[in-house]
């Protein structure tokens, strides 16, 4: 059993920003034809699937990104799935776009969102999924993370989310440890 999870803030308003790689990333691997799902308790979006011959839940909190951790324990608790099959999918603004890096733990690097994970889990040993959204220089870290991707980088982040779910399929049908490391697109 897999426990993969999109990151992002729900909401119109949110829902093409840099923020939202996360929550992209799972809509992308999911596709148009599955339905979302709501669990009211845990707060998240889910779809549950069958990959490789694997039980795979992918989820999408809805308790806004510093609260993620809130929606992850609630769905780790209630699948019943160990901390290592967990892969968190998330935005990195220290990674240019065009990069994805793969790693099984490490501190949240600043991302409130995976602190929120970490704190509930009381682990960093949380296998992720960092997508770069690249940094500005002119404009406030918490207000670029909120801006929606320009014309031409929807282009590279189309090609970076394939290769996402290209990345996250290999994952759940050979384990983390041969996909650990930097891709660049």
């Amino acid at each position: 059993m897999y426990l993969i999870v999109g990151l992002g803030n729900p909401g119109k308003k949110f829902k093409e920003s840099r923020h939202n790689i996360g929550f992209m990333a799972l809509d992308f691997f999911v596709g148009d034809k599955e339905k979302w799902h709501y669990c009211k308790v845990g707060k998240y979006l889910w779809v549950k699937k069958q990959i490789n011959g694997k039980e795979v839940e992918l989820i999408k909190p809805q308790t806004f990104m510093n609260n993620s951790g809130f929606a992850v324990a609630s769905a780790q608790k209630k699948i019943k799935v160990a901390i290592e099959n967990i892969l968190v999918v998330l935005d990195d603004m220290d990674l240019p776009l065009g990069t994805i890096r793969i790693r099984k733990k490490g501190s949240s690097g600043g991302h409130k969102g995976l602190q929120s994970i970490i704190d509930y889990l009381k682990t960093e040993e949380i296998p992720r999924c960092r997508i770069g959204i690249g940094r500005s220089e002119k404009i406030d870290p918490q207000k670029w993370v909120l801006q929606k991707f320009t014309k031409e980088e929807k282009i590279k982040v189309k090609e970076v989310l394939s290769q996402t779910k290209k990345i996250l399929l290999q994952i759940i049908k050979e384990g983390i440890e041969k996909h650990l490391g930097t891709y660049k697109i």
